[in-house]
């Protein structure tokens, strides 16, 4: 008798203590996926004195070529893609398929495939997403300039 007491009390000492945090924000990055399902346009790249320096955005080309770039989300399986439209000469044309999702701090994270495997690429971007509506959203990505932290805004439109 005492020792299935004991279990029965040391059972619900273990229910009791469990936490609930992954069930909540599972849902709210389930939502927020959600809303990203389809196809967007990035519209602008805006950081402190873009006048005065480049930044290679995602390792791919200068942030100002990914203006007018095509982005397309998948919500079911995190799969998507991504195109440059070569908006001048100096910029050159890029697609590649994407994996991406919103982890549980609610950051947008985002792998770049081009010809490989999704689990074949160990590198990505994690990106702060916000103001997300249904027909638009920014992701931030944040950059060591001198020594001196700067945000870079990448601003998306429903297509």
């Amino acid at each position: 008798m005492k020792k299935t007491l004991f279990i029965l009390l040391l059972l619900t000492a273990f229910i009791s203590c469990k936490s609930t945090s992954s069930t909540v924000n599972t849902n709210l990055d389930n939502k927020t996926e959600r809303m990203l399902k389809g196809d967007w346009t990035l519209t602008s790249v805006n950081y402190p004195n873009s006048a005065y320096f480049k930044v290679n955005s995602f390792n791919i080309e200068d942030s100002k070529c990914f203006v007018n770039s095509n982005w397309s989300f998948v919500s079911n399986n995190n799969k998507g893609e991504m195109s440059l439209n070569n908006v001048s000469s100096a910029c050159k044309n890029f697609s590649s398929p994407i994996t991406w999702y919103i982890n549980k701090e609610g950051n947008f994270v985002l792998k770049i495939i081009n010809e490989y495997k999704a689990k074949e690429v160990n590198n990505g971007f994690v990106l702060a997403i916000n103001n997300v509506t249904e027909t638009s959203f920014d992701l931030v990505d944040t950059i060591n300039v001198a020594g001196q932290t700067k945000n870079i805004t990448y601003s998306f439109q429903r297509n």
